[in-house]
């Protein structure tokens, strides 16, 4: 493993022990990244970890969706020294399963509903801080803008994505807190670097000592992808604000070590004054934003979709629009709704949106033209350079 060697003050948050790695409290911000790889696939999943872990990596968080994908970690973490961190999808009830093989267990609030629904979800954490405490796991709260807990959601305005986000975290650490659990850190991710920064500003205001988790979510292809996560974390991290990072690009299998180097380079880039100046991210240009490659992803195709978007819309880059490519049916529905166009990926379909409508399902030989057919409309609906409303 390779800390960060240079010197960033940060706030002073308290200290949260990851396997073999520290977080907060003036260590040094520690890089993490996620396989791509179905978990459930040990040799697949091994490598990739290694891979990783290699490159420099002080956590490697894994995605379980399933009792196959819980089944294999205690393979997985018996072939690997790196600190791991697991995902916790739709069932939390997996904790138990998977904490004995891992550092930390990560969960959305949102998701929290997925499962047992008729459950509070207070109860369902004082669940998952049990499991933590028993197996000496932290804990990260991982609030996601395409899937906030609706019951706050439904208490601001739909144009006001930031308030429900900063209050389910705000909640959850609360809820933690009556429980005497502190061994948590908090994520706050949203695609629009701009939010990333305000609702990351604002979380640290009210709970400067609990560690935060920084990245940009659906960055994209690099360099693209790069440039969202420096913006975003440039102007965090010169503020004293951040403990951990990750920059989520949507590369290939082979390439998820670059997420490693680049958030080493930034870091070092940060930390020698190589910054940009405050950048205003309201881009009168195309945006295309996609997820990074993980293992929910059901299609390998997806990375490669998301590279034909790209280059296959190249022609609207005049075009104030936002095009969201999804790999998933997890993120996928939620976190397309703000996009102008939105695709997310299952295994032999990609369900295409116009902002929250639904238009269908294509194969993925068909959604290329009907993707260009949409966009064509829009941009005929709309003059170049202006500014969509967000």
């Amino acid at each position: 493993m390779r800390p960060f060697p240079l010197d960033i003050q940060r706030n002073p948050t308290r200290e949260v022990r990851i396997g073999a790695v520290a977080i907060g409290a003036g260590h040094a911000i520690a890089v993490q990244s996620m396989t791509a790889t179905a978990t459930r696939d040990v040799d697949a999943t091994v490598a990739q970890v290694q891979a990783l872990h290699a490159a420099g990596a002080d956590v490697v968080r894994v995605a379980v969706d399933s009792s196959r994908d819980a089944a294999a970690l205690a393979e997985i973490r018996r072939q690997t020294a790196a600190n791991l961190v697991v995902d916790l999808q739709e069932n939390y009830r997996l904790a138990e399963v998977v904490a004995p093989y891992v550092d930390k267990l990560r969960y959305n609030p949102g998701h929290l509903y997925h499962h047992e629904p008729d459950k509070p979800w207070r109860e369902k954490v004082r669940y998952l801080a049990k499991v933590a405490a028993e197996h000496d796991c932290a804990l990260r709260i991982g609030v996601n803008c395409g899937s906030v807990d609706p019951n706050k959601r439904s208490q601001y305005a739909a144009d006001d994505s930031i308030s429900p986000m900063l209050d389910s975290a705000l909640d959850h650490c609360g809820a933690l807190d009556a429980l005497g659990f502190r061994r948590y850190c908090v994520s706050l991710k949203d695609s629009d670097p701009r939010k990333v920064v305000e609702v990351n500003r604002r979380f640290a205001a009210k709970r400067p000592e609990v560690p935060l988790h920084l990245g940009v979510t659906e960055a994209g292809m690099p360099p693209e992808g790069v440039i969202k996560t420096r913006i975003a974390l440039e102007q965090l991290i010169s503020q004293d604000i951040g403990d951990t990072i990750r920059v989520s690009l949507t590369v290939s299998n082979t390439r998820k070590p670059e997420e490693i180097d680049a958030g080493r380079q930034i870091l070092d880039d940060i930390a020698h004054g190589r910054v940009r100046s405050v950048v205003d991210y309201g881009l009168k240009t195309l945006n295309i934003i996609s997820c990074p490659s993980c293992s929910r992803v059901e299609n390998q195709a997806f990375v490669e979709l998301a590279e034909q978007v790209k280059a296959t819309t190249r022609y609207a880059a005049e075009h104030a629009l936002t095009i969201a490519v999804m790999g998933c049916r997890v993120n996928g529905p939620g976190e397309t709704d703000d996009a102008d166009l939105g695709l997310w990926c299952g295994p032999n379909y990609v369900n295409l949106k116009r902002g929250s409508r639904e238009l269908g399902q294509f194969s993925y030989d068909e959604i290329l033209p009907r993707l260009k057919r949409e966009l064509d409309a829009l941009i005929a609906e709309r003059p170049a350079s202006t500014l969509k409303p967000r």
